[in-house]
């Protein structure tokens, strides 16, 4: 299923340079499984070329959404600016194709086809633009934002593993048999 105001016809556009544009929101993902994000605010600027038998279309992804911080769990805005491209070949055979080709960047569609819809690539590049491992800037946790408090307990967890490891009572049986080889 997807939605209309993602769908492009482009038969009735000239060859040449297309700009559209969409304002993303939250209320975007509802569709889609539940995400790490939230508070979206995403620009998509979308730039299709069309030539006689192919598109190029290139994706322009700006804005900001909200996550978790990875180490300290505090609410972290982060700024989203990527760029993708794409191509859309026409072709006799596009479910074939598409299941052969290798490059994720080359889609096939049907010759008879008049409309290409961009709501999953959206969706994806959305989530490709956010980085994997998202921390504060802060080298040491040490910012303004960071969660104290969680910080604290992680700092104590750590030092209670490293005091278990050095009390570990299997070792310590062996420590004599070290001490009559000098």
């Amino acid at each position: 299923m997807h939605r209309r105001e993602y769908d492009i016809a482009f038969v009735g556009l000239k060859p040449g340079v297309h700009e559209f544009n969409y304002e993303i929101t939250d209320r975007f993902f509802e569709v889609f499984q539940q995400q790490d994000f939230h508070n979206v605010k995403a620009n998509i600027k979308l730039f299709l070329d069309k030539k006689s038998s192919f598109m190029m279309l290139r994706f322009e992804v700006g804005g900001q959404l909200d996550v978790d911080c990875d180490r300290c769990n505090s609410n972290l805005t982060l700024e989203l600016w990527d760029e993708f491209n794409m191509m859309i070949k026409m072709v006799d055979d596009p479910e074939l194709m598409n299941e052969e080709e290798g490059d994720p960047d080359v889609h096939y569609i049907s010759r008879g086809e008049s409309i290409i819809n961009v709501e999953n690539w959206i969706y994806e590049f959305i989530n490709l633009s956010i980085p994997m491992h998202k921390t504060c800037s802060y080298e040491n946790a040490d910012g303004p934002q960071c969660n104290q408090e969680a910080l604290k307990m992680l700092k104590k967890l750590e030092t209670e593993k490293e005091d278990s490891k050095s009390v570990n009572p299997l070792w310590k049986g062996l420590e004599k048999f070290k001490h009559k080889e000098n």
